[in-house]
């Protein structure tokens, strides 16, 4: 199954207050997977960038002010985001932004169907425990040293390892699965190495002659002598 993971910086907290989104960063994954595509983008909010976020990510106006505006590149962001699940952490503020974008330009919301959140996820796996993605990164072992401000794609490539570990670990490719029809009918997702794959693994491996198991007449002489020489054996009560 395709699914994208994506991120976004804004100049603020709320999209209703007039903040705008001002970068986005999406990873593609199938069967839960990264394969190496990515979208990446930069826009002009024409607005003001608010100190508190730009500490956050480090975006400048002067920096923004030369960037396209979100109109300009929508077309390529829906492209590429398809009719996938979108994977997002606290995933309903970056529908809120996605979407106020999609609505200024006149363009149609995407679904809340499609949102996956990770913050759920971790919620319901580790009740109690910090959920932030730096947390998130720490427990699962995920190196993070070079995340010195928020960045969209770079979050969402953190993001994109912190999923797997929320849904099945760094084994969930491993699985065995010859007949996909058998997953398909219970309505459970495909997420293994395909079968030709695990096929041709097989094939390169070097096969070995069984060894015979059954003990020799002069290994059962010896192991006899062994015994009676026991004193006081328990099984001779």
């Amino acid at each position: 199954m395709r699914e994208i993971v994506f991120d976004t910086e804004t100049t603020g907290l709320d999209p209703k207050t007039g903040d705008r989104m001002v970068e986005i960063g999406c990873v593609e994954m199938v069967g839960r997977v990264p394969t190496g595509a990515s979208y990446h983008a930069y826009y002009n909010p024409q607005r003001d960038m608010p100190q508190a976020a730009e500490a956050v990510h480090g975006l400048s106006i002067s920096f923004l002010e030369t960037k396209p505006l979100f109109k300009d590149t929508a077309g390529e962001l829906l492209e590429f985001l398809g009719d996938a699940p979108l994977v997002a952490h606290n995933a309903s503020f970056d529908f809120g932004f996605l979407n106020n974008e999609l609505v200024l330009i006149g363009m149609e919301p995407i679904s809340l169907d499609r949102m996956v959140d990770t913050v759920a996820l971790a919620r319901k796996k580790h009740p109690g425990s910090k959920l932030s993605l730096d947390a998130l990164c720490t427990r699962y072992g995920i190196d993070r040293s070079h995340r010195v401000k928020h960045g969209a794609l770079l979050d969402a490539e953190l993001l994109a390892q912190v999923y797997v570990e929320l849904t099945g670990g760094r084994q969930i490719g491993l699985g065995l699965a010859a007949d996909s029809g058998s997953d398909a009918a219970s309505g459970r997702e495909d997420v293994s190495v395909p079968a030709a794959a695990l096929a041709a693994a097989a094939k390169r491996r070097d096969r070995r002659e069984p060894r015979p198991h059954a003990a020799t007449a002069e290994e059962l002489a010896r192991h006899k002598a062994f015994v009676d020489g026991i004193e006081k054996a328990i099984w001779a009560r």
